[in-house]
C-alpha cells in the first residue's frame, strides 16, 4: 500500500525502516529494471528526509499555533478559562494539520467554545483571525516573489495525473495578463500534458473557454491536412471568428507568407517554419487570450526565431505559456518560469531562464548538454566491403535537380556531394530552402528524375524524420519493446519497405516484364532472390517465371542496372544489409537493454503504450529503433 503525502513529516517516521532495507536491495537485486525502480524510491526517499524547503514538523506547528492562539486573546484571561484555551489550541492545530482552512469550519469549530469568554459575535471574529494567523504561521513562506501587478487571468488549485503516474498534486497557477511563461521541467514531468489538458479543459478551476480563449499551438499540423490551402485550412478551423477569405488572407500576407504561398500552396508544400507561421496566424484569429506554445522553434531558422520572438513579445494583451528546448529563444522572450518541483508542485521564477537557473542550477541540465548525466551507447556499425578508410565515399549524390509535383520552381539544382564514415555533415538554410528534400533524397524517400544517387550496397541508414513522431503514429497502442519487434520480426526493416526506392508501379512492371535470352531461350525474371561477391561488384541469382530453382541464373549487377533493376538491386541490398545487423537477437529483454542505451528506461521501454510517452521520450525510441 502506498499514499501521496503533502507534507514530508507525516513520511519521516518511516524513514529509519525504509531507507536501510532499499539500500540493501540496492546492492544485492540482480534484475536491473528491478534496481532502477529502487535506485529512483531511495532518492525519493532521501529528497523527502532533505527537503531543501522550509517543512514544519508537528510540534513546529503545535507551537506556532499556541501563539498565534494566545496573541488574539486578552492577556488578562481568567485562569478558569486555562483547559478551554487549550481544547482551542487543539482543535487549531488539527484544523492546520489537516489543511483545512474553510472559514465556516473554523466558525464552527472554534466559536462555541470561545463563548466562554466572548460575546457570539466576538467568538466568530475570533475565530475568523484565528484562521487567517494560523494558516500564515504553519505555511512555509515561499521564496517565490509576491505578484500582484497586472490582471489576473486564472488562479485555481489543481491536481494532474497521466494514467496512473501523478505529475502534479494540490498545486496552485496563477497566470497573468500579457505575460510570457516558460514552462520548465525534465523530459517526462508532463509539460504538454499540462498544456494539452489546459486546452481540453480539463483542469480543475481553470476558466472554461468561454470565459478565457486558450488556444493550443503545436509545432506540427495534421498530416490528414496536406492537400488543404492555407485559406481553407483556417477558415474550416473550431474556434476562427472570421468567414471571411479576404480577411485570412491579408492576415496571412501580414504574417510574411507571399501571395503564392496564400492563393497556390497546399499546407503539405509548407517547410515546418511556415506551418508554425500558420498555425500562429489560426489563434490569433480565434482572438485568443492564452497562447499554449508547444515547441514553437522547432524548424524555424534563426530569422523566423527572430520573428517568432518579436511576435509574442508585441502581444501586450495576450498571455503566452511556452515549452521550449531553445534556451536563448527563453531567455529572449519569458517574463516568468514555471518549473515542474520534485515534491509535484509548480512554482513560479521572475524573470528569465538565465535568472532561473541562477536559482536553481539543477535546471541547467534541462538546456545543456555539459549539464545532462543522461548517456546514449549507439551499438557499432557492420563492416562495409571494400572500405578499408573512413575517407572512402559510401553515399554519393551527383548532378542532381529535384522538384516537387506542382511546384513552380526547382527545391534543388545540380547537387553534388558525397558522405564518408569519417563526416559528419550539418546541413543548413532559410526555411524552405530543401534541406529536408535533400535528406529524403540521399535515404531513398523521394526519387530524383535528373542525376544520380548512389550508396554503398551494405550500407544501412537509419532516418529520423525532421517530424519524427509519423514512424510511430500507427503504433501509439504498443509498448516501445513491442513496436520494435513488430518493425524487424522480419529481418527487414518494415519502414524500409515504404519507401520509393523500392519496386511498385506501372513503369516498374513493366521493367519486370523484359524478355533476357538465355542459353538461347527467351525467358522473364520472377525475382531476384540473392547476392554473391564478384571481384570488385555484386553478382545477383535470378529465378525465372515458369522455372524451378535449379535453373537460376546469376547476373552482374552491371548488366542488371543497365536493363533498369537498380530499385531491385536495391531491395536485396537492404535485405543483405540488414541480415548483416542482425547480430542481436529481437528479444524483449535485449531490446530493452537497448532502448536503455538511448535513453529511455525498462519502465518506459517495456511497460508503458507509445500514446502515454512523453515527446523527448518520444523521440528517444524513433533514434532507438532507427539505430537497432
Amino acid at each position: 500500500m502506498s499514499k501521496l503525502v503533502d507534507d514530508p513529516d507525516v513520511a519521516a517516521p518511516f524513514l529509519p525502516l525504509l531507507l536501510p532495507a532499499l539500500e540493501k536491495v540496492q546492492d544485492v537485486v540482480a534484475d536491473p529494471e528491478c534496481r532502477g525502480v529502487v535506485q529512483e524510491a531511495l532518492a525519493t526517499l532521501q529528497r523527502v528526509g532533505n527537503p531543501g524547503t522550509e517543512v514544519f514538523t508537528k510540534e513546529q506547528k503545535k507551537a506556532k499555533v499556541e501563539t498565534s492562539i494566545k496573541e488574539l486573546l486578552p492577556t488578562d484571561i481568567d485562569e478558569a478559562f486555562a483547559p478551554t484555551v487549550k481544547f482551542l489550541n487543539d482543535v487549531a492545530l488539527a484544523l492546520c494539520v489537516s489543511k483545512n482552512f474553510f472559514k465556516d469550519v473554523w466558525i464552527k469549530s472554534l466559536a462555541p467554545y470561545a463563548k466562554s469568554f466572548y460575546t457570539a459575535e466576538d467568538a466568530e471574529a475570533l475565530a475568523f483571525s484565528a484562521l487567517n494567523k494560523c494558516e500564515e504561521a504553519v505555511t512555509p513562506k515561499d521564496p517565490e516573489e509576491e505578484d500582484d501587478e497586472g490582471e489576473d487571468l486564472c488562479n485555481c488549485e489543481f491536481s494532474l495525473a497521466y494514467g496512473a503516474k501523478i505529475l502534479l498534486n494540490r498545486t496552485a497557477l496563477r497566470l497573468k495578463r500579457g505575460r510570457r511563461y516558460g514552462l520548465c521541467g525534465a523530459n517526462g514531468c508532463g509539460k504538454s500534458t499540462l498544456m494539452r489538458a489546459i486546452a481540453n479543459e480539463q483542469v480543475e478551476g481553470f476558466p472554461p473557454r468561454s470565459e478565457l480563449k486558450t488556444v493550443y499551438v503545436e509545432h506540427d499540423i495534421d498530416g490528414s491536412e496536406a492537400d488543404t490551402p492555407l485559406v481553407d485550412f483556417i477558415l474550416a478551423s473550431e474556434g476562427v471568428e472570421t468567414k471571411d477569405p479576404e480577411q485570412v488572407r491579408k492576415i496571412l500576407l501580414d504574417y510574411g507568407f507571399s501571395e503564392q504561398m496564400v492563393t497556390k500552396m497546399a499546407i503539405g508544400e509548407l517547410s515546418g517554419g511556415w506551418k508554425m507561421k500558420l498555425a500562429l496566424a489560426r489563434a490569433m484569429l480565434m482572438n485568443a487570450d492564452i497562447l499554449l506554445l508547444d515547441e514553437p522553434t522547432n524548424h524555424l531558422d534563426v530569422v523566423n526565431v527572430a520573428w517568432l520572438e518579436n511576435y509574442l513579445l508585441g502581444l501586450k494583451t495576450v498571455t503566452s505559456i511556452i515549452v521550449s528546448h531553445d534556451s536563448g529563444f527563453l531567455d529572449h522572450v519569458c517574463s516568468d518560469i514555471i518549473h515542474y518541483e520534485p515534491n509535484y508542485k509548480l512554482k513560479r521564477y521572475k524573470g528569465n531562464l538565465s535568472e532561473f537557473v541562477k536559482k536553481v542550477p539543477r535546471a541547467a541540465s534541462y538546456y545543456s548538454l555539459e549539464a545532462s548525466q543522461i548517456k546514449f551507447t549507439f551499438p557499432e556499425p557492420g563492416f562495409l566491403e571494400g572500405i578499408k578508410t573512413k575517407e572512402r565515399a559510401i553515399l554519393k549524390m551527383k548532378n542532381v535537380d529535384f522538384q516537387y509535383p506542382g511546384s513552380d520552381r526547382k527545391q534543388l539544382i545540380d547537387i553534388s556531394m558525397q558522405c564518408s564514415l569519417a563526416s559528419r555533415v550539418a546541413v543548413i538554410g532559410p526555411n524552405g530552402a530543401g534541406k529536408s528534400t535533400l535528406i529524403k533524397l540521399l535515404t531513398g524517400e523521394i526519387e530524383s528524375e535528373i542525376g544520380t544517387v548512389w550508396k554503398h550496397p551494405n550500407l544501412r541508414i537509419a532516418y529520423v524524420a525532421q517530424h519524427a513522431f509519423h514512424h510511430i503514429e500507427q503504433h501509439l497502442d504498443s509498448t516501445p519493446n513491442e513496436y520494435i519487434q513488430w518493425r524487424y520480426a522480419t529481418g527487414e526493416d518494415r519502414e524500409e519497405l515504404d519507401k520509393n526506392d523500392r519496386m511498385n508501379g506501372e513503369a516498374n512492371k513493366k521493367v519486370m516484364e523484359q524478355v533476357f535470352v538465355i542459353d538461347g531461350e527467351k525467358r522473364v525474371i520472377e525475382e531476384i532472390v540473392g547476392r554473391r561477391k564478384l571481384k570488385q561488384s555484386y553478382e545477383y541469382e535470378v529465378s525465372w517465371v515458369g522455372r524451378s530453382s535449379v535453373d537460376n541464373t546469376w547476373i552482374s549487377r552491371q548488366k542488371l542496372e543497365d536493363m533498369g533493376f537498380g530499385k531491385k538491386i536495391a531491395e536485396v541490398d537492404s535485405a543483405e544489409a540488414a541480415k548483416m545487423g542482425l547480430n542481436r537477437p529481437l528479444t524483449a529483454k535485449e531490446i530493452e537493454k537497448h532502448l536503455t542505451e538511448v535513453g529511455l528506461e525498462a519502465e518506459f521501454a517495456t511497460h508503458s503504450r507509445i500514446r502515454g510517452l512523453s515527446g523527448g521520450q518520444k523521440v528517444k525510441l524513433v533514434i532507438g529503433a532507427a539505430i537497432s
